[in-house]
């Protein structure tokens, strides 16, 4: 159940394939949910040109492998995955990808939808957007509904 921080784009379908064959048993699981956030190129009704994602590396570290720990005992996983961006993302990049997998289905979309909403409300990150008016930290009131 790693949770893996990368400051370079990444290709969630790539992740979810080697993940699969160097941590998983063929056939043990019944399902696989996933979530893929990439970056828009605007929010609030304005254009943003890339935005930098901020962190402490161990708090945020800590932060991700211990929401993959919980995730897998209290929704009776097989495994999941959770990958997140930092740095410097431009529009289209995938941000963040989340996967669970377990014996059914429901399990799986529980899970992935959990570690998400925890991801967005709870996870050490600060965001800067770059727009044509200059740079903004964006705050919960500046989020776009999500």
């Amino acid at each position: 159940m790693p949770a893996i921080l990368l400051d370079k784009a990444f290709n969630p379908w790539d992740e979810v394939q080697r993940f699969q064959q160097q941590h998983l048993q063929s056939g043990h699981y019944g399902a696989t949910a996933s979530f893929v956030g990439t970056m828009r190129d605007f929010n609030i009704d304005e254009s943003v040109t890339h935005m930098t994602l901020e962190h402490y590396p161990e708090m945020t570290q800590h932060f991700l492998d211990t929401l993959c720990t919980q995730s897998c005992e209290k929704f009776d996983l097989d495994d999941c995955l959770v990958i997140h961006r930092y740095g410097d993302i431009y529009p289209g990049e995938p941000i963040v990808l989340t996967v669970a997998w377990s014996i059914h289905r429901a399990q799986a979309f529980d899970a992935c939808r959990y570690l998400m909403e925890e991801l967005k409300s709870h996870a050490p990150f600060w965001k800067k957007e770059v727009t044509e008016r200059g740079e903004r930290w964006v705050h919960d009131e500046l989020r776009s509904s999500e």
